[in-house]
């Protein structure tokens, strides 16, 4: 355990700097972090080599902040998989049965051959992907400051002033569901302060982003003890408490009447109401959005930066969040539309624009004339108007949502389709892709690129999906999927072949650990051009005479995994992504396919923090997935899928998009989903195998699994599948798992037969 120093007085904390960003990019603009991690993973690269990537990514990153002409550099904000394992790592929140493997850190991310990994969900309305703070009420935590200490170290021998950026005690606690352990866990955050201000940090950033959604009294009192407590060390940074993805709300006040010195705001999806509260306080102002695309219009931004400066005081301009969700550099994509290109901002593009708003008259309401030599974006003359990615009506108006879309009731439609279908109890599948192997990868760029023919590269797809098919069937799986390997992702394989999107060649953005994806820009109206996925849906079905599943990505998903518009209500993007899906759903089911999974795994990450705007989302979100699966007759089987996002707590909106099954996670949180769907009507698959993990789950643990499901569902609405797609995982340990699932079923099968079931 580190020591304190003894505590010494602490002068008032220096000036903040004028500009900073929450947070950066971490994976590397060419995916370094990825290569590195998979690396040491498949033991191909040691930990030092891995620890090697790492630092030259953070040294990379301080240097081109610093040449942007950025003031406030943050540290800490890079992480080998996850900030919220780390800050598990610091506290000593390390769960005793991970202690004893040889890397406790990727134990708890991905598990061991013998020992599950932590739980994992979506870090709050994002599709970034968090580890769940395991604290129980023997958690000892213990500080561990290795980590930031060392980073900022390494910042000070490069010529760096740096911040250290820490998640705070109460974000952290919540997430953990654990606030009652907060008095044992400021400690911690004491000492943390106490070691920072003997290496003479000016300026510590303690992340809370729980704040932003709706409190309880206790919750509050949390935020008030947890404040009032660390501003009264003596031996302290300044406290800058950065709160994001929203208002604050009723923690502002109570925020304000700390000691902290510096507050962040998040003018983007927040806004002004409350600022003079913080009077006398540094206001970190986030007027450039962390979480799109699309350039800041100046005016907006300096009509928000004169109204905090008129009710708060001194002002620093920010992201609203980190950068993390965004791509590196829009200069590293020469495919994009010239035009289009001129209206983008990425990580690099958005750091430029918070210094041009912190170097220019913009405090004072006027329009920057020009761009700081190598950085601006603000007024470049190509760029036309500043007002988002589009301007004026849409050119084709969104329909009106249909619900139902006159399918026949759930029970007409299951004797429908369980004559068509004639599926055993139990029935086993798959959620879509299989493996994308090496070999796969590499045609697919090869085709892109000219090197292999369209011809040829068919051919190669055919060759997978038959060899995706054969091994489904040799495993003894009841519905088939085509394993998806035309695919490179869910989103971007459907926004590469329907107008109105854009997508990019560098544009990476971290998921969780090493996975990254390339989120499509959708720019204009959406519509579809021809058909998608029948093509190799209809191939499929000719090899196998077991009933093969149709793969499409359903309205909310397309677009909360793409960087939509801004110019134009949400709900009206979805629903023009809603009627292009339809239309492909009445092709797969012209082509003869009897079963169509239309996935929403992003329903929930997009319910809005805040209690009172979540009926109406869940209102419109729900009529665009029926509207998208209307066209469907009443014997073709609908399924869709959702996972790693807490949807327990929306049974009641996954029941009311009326689909025929639907499959979810439910092996990786420890099957906590089952307490909550006891009157879910339809058929339902929680998942019994964790494909995030390279484990292999037994035959033994797997049926535990399915046995917790009967427990709280009929046997006649049991699905048996993964948790997720298979697509990270290898041949090798897809085939043992999936064989142990096959094994699991036939032995439940045979009891309840035995039992005249």
């Amino acid at each position: 355990m580190s020591r304190s120093p003894s505590p010494s007085l602490s002068p008032s904390p220096s000036r903040f700097p004028r500009s900073t960003v929450l947070g950066y990019p971490r994976i590397g603009p060419r995916r370094e972090l990825k290569r590195a991690l998979e690396a040491y993973w498949d033991g191909r690269g040691s930990r030092a080599e891995l620890e090697a990537v790492g630092a030259a990514i953070r040294e990379r990153t301080w240097t081109r902040l610093a040449e942007l002409g950025l003031e406030g550099l943050p540290s800490n904000t890079f992480s080998l998989y996850d900030q919220v394992l780390d800050t598990s790592v610091l506290l000593g929140a390390v769960p005793e049965r991970y202690q004893a493997a040889e890397d406790p850190y990727f134990a708890m991310a991905r598990g061991t051959d013998g020992l599950a990994p932590l739980r994992m969900t979506k870090w709050f309305d994002t599709n970034y992907h968090y580890i769940v703070p395991e604290v129980g009420p023997d958690t000892a935590f213990e500080l561990d400051a290795a980590k930031p200490l060392a980073e900022l170290r390494q910042a000070r021998e490069l010529g760096f002033e740096t911040r250290p950026v820490v998640i705070g005690p109460v974000t952290f606690l919540l997430l953990a569901s654990a606030l009652d352990r907060l008095d044992d866990v400021l400690p911690c955050y004491e000492e943390l302060l106490a070691l920072l201000a003997a290496e003479g940090v000016t300026w510590v950033q303690l992340d809370e982003p729980a704040l932003v959604a709706d409190l309880t009294p206790e919750e509050l009192a949390a935020v008030r003890t947890a404040y009032e407590r660390l501003g009264a060390r003596s031996a302290r940074p300044g406290l800058f408490v950065a709160s994001y993805f929203g208002h604050l709300g009723e923690a502002l006040p109570v925020l304000a009447a700390t000691p902290v010195e510096a507050i962040g705001v998040d003018l983007v999806r927040g806004g002004l109401d409350g600022l003079g509260a913080l009077a006398g306080k540094t206001v970190v102002a986030g007027v450039v959005s962390g979480r799109d695309v699309w350039r800041t219009p100046p005016e907006r931004a300096a009509r928000l930066l004169s109204a905090v400066r008129e009710q708060a005081g001194r002002v620093v301009v920010s992201t609203s969040c980190s950068l993390l969700h965004v791509p590196y550099d829009v200069e590293a994509e020469p495919d994009l539309d010239s035009g289009l290109k001129a209206r983008l901002a990425f990580a690099e593009q958005k750091v430029a624009e918070v210094v041009e708003l912190a170097h220019t008259g913009l405090e004072d309401g006027e329009r920057v004339a020009r761009p700081r030599p190598d950085t601006g974006t603000l007024a470049r003359p190509d760029a036309g108007p500043l007002s988002g990615p589009l301007s004026g009506p849409l050119s084709r108006p969104p329909a009106e949502p249909v619900v139902g879309g006159g399918r026949a009731p759930y029970a007409v439609r299951a004797a429908a389709q369980a004559a068509h279908l004639r599926l055993p109890l139990l029935p086993t599948t798959t959620i879509g892709s299989f493996p994308q192997t090496g070999e796969l990868r590499e045609a697919r760029a090869a085709a892109v690129a000219g090197r292999l023919s369209a011809a040829d590269y068919e051919r190669r797809v055919e060759g997978e999906i038959e060899r995706v098919i054969r091994a489904q069937e040799r495993l003894g799986l009841d519905v088939l999927v085509h394993g998806e390997p035309e695919r490179n992702d869910m989103v971007q394989y459907f926004a590469e072949h329907l107008d109105g999107f854009a997508v990019t060649r560098n544009g990476w953005v971290q998921s969780y650990g090493s996975r990254c994806t390339r989120p499509p820009i959708l720019h204009g109206d959406v519509s579809r051009p021809e058909p998608i996925t029948v093509r190799w849906a209809r191939y499929a079905r000719s090899l196998t005479d077991r009933p093969v599943k149709g793969m499409l990505t359903g309205p909310v998903t397309i677009v909360a995994w793409s960087f939509a518009r801004d110019d134009l209500p949400l709900r009206d993007v979805v629903f023009q992504v809603a009627d292009a899906v339809r239309e492909e759903v009445r092709d797969l089911e012209a082509a003869g396919v009897p079963i169509i999974q239309v996935d929403e795994p992003a329903l929930r990450e997009l319910l809005p923090l805040r209690e009172a705007a979540r009926a109406g989302y869940l209102e419109w979100a729900v009529a665009a997935y029926r509207r998208a699966t209307s066209g469907a007759g009443d014997r073709t089987q609908i399924h869709t899928h959702l996972c790693y996002s807490d949807a327990d707590q929306i049974l009641d909106a996954i029941d009311g998009l009326d689909a025929d099954v639907t499959t979810i996670e439910s092996a990786r949180s420890g099957a906590r989903l089952l307490g909550s769907v006891g009157t879910f009507e339809r058929g339902l698959g929680p998942g019994v195998y964790d494909i995030h993990s390279p484990r292999v789950p037994g035959v033994d643990e797997v049926e535990r699994l399915l046995r917790a499901a009967l427990r709280t569902l009929p046997a006649e609405r049991v699905w048996v599948n993964p948790d997720c797609g298979l697509k990270t995982r290898t041949y090798e340990q897809v085939e043992a798992a999936l064989a142990n699932m096959a094994t699991a079923t036939r032995r439940l099968r045979d009891e309840l037969a035995g039992a005249g079931r």
